[in-house]
């Protein structure tokens, strides 16, 4: 379907754009992760006769098995730093400043480990990597880990260090779903946004969602990838466009 978001307008953003969305009973992120690799591999033979396209300068090979890391593990590999070091909010706060990474005052262990990995990981994802298991802190919709309820079942794949596409396994437990939409909605109106709980959605849970994997996928840069373009507004019918300053 086609999205709107008021947001800015760069080489891969653009208000208005095209997006893919799946969902599939009775599996979860790791059905996700192998149906969209397939995808991939499948689509991009059989348009370009190939599965390695070049890519703003890059050879992508599409076809080959994808890297798959935790978001821990990635920060880690490009950071230098391990998550299983903090021993609580403080420590990681400390540690993100030492790395000259800003984060805010009250900051937890995952919002420094998201502010680390946008530092320097999403940098060095080159060929299609999946990075999985995000904090709870930024994945209100996605399931908690069942091993470790501070992350979630959710992960993001990349492609030349941008993001193409965001699925997990759906969060069909109402309670905790209520308990995050309360969370969510607290910190919005402490920014002055006028928010609310989504109480049909709860409702909706209520009677019941079967374990679900869920994953949306940008079409407008896959088409990118395919076309070896270089910006979003190549991929377009109608862009927008940026008045004309003068």
């Amino acid at each position: 379907g086609r999205i709107f978001r008021n947001e800015g307008m760069d080489a891969t953003h653009n208000p208005e754009f095209t997006t893919i969305e799946m969902y599939q009973a009775y599996t979860d992120y790791f059905g996700m992760m192998d149906l969209i690799e397939d995808m991939y591999r499948t689509i991009t033979l059989k348009i370009c006769g190939t599965d390695t396209v070049s890519y703003r300068g890059q050879q992508i090979a599409v076809g080959k098995p994808w890297e798959r890391l935790t978001m821990i593990d990635a920060v880690k590999k490009y950071a230098g730093v391990d998550y299983n070091d903090w021993a609580d909010d403080a420590a990681a706060r400390a540690c993100a400043k030492e790395k000259h990474v800003e984060i805010g005052e009250s900051a937890t262990k995952g919002d420094c480990l998201i502010a680390l990995f946008e530092e320097f990981v999403e940098e060095n994802l080159i060929q299609p990597t999946i990075i999985y298991d995000y904090p709870v802190e930024n994945s209100p919709l996605a399931k908690r880990k069942p091993s470790d309820p501070a992350f979630t079942e959710r992960f993001e794949y990349f492609i030349n260090a941008c993001e193409f596409g965001n699925a997990f396994s759906e969060l069909n437990d109402p309670i905790d779903q209520k308990a995050r939409f309360v969370k969510q909605v607290e910190e919005r109106r402490k920014q002055g946004v006028n928010a609310q709980v989504d109480e049909d959605f709860v409702t909706a849970l209520e009677y019941g969602l079967p374990p679900t994997g869920g994953l949306g996928m940008g079409l407008d840069r896959f088409v990118m990838l395919l076309t070896d373009s270089n910006s979003i507004r190549d991929v377009l019918l109608f862009p927008t466009m940026r008045p004309e300053v003068k």
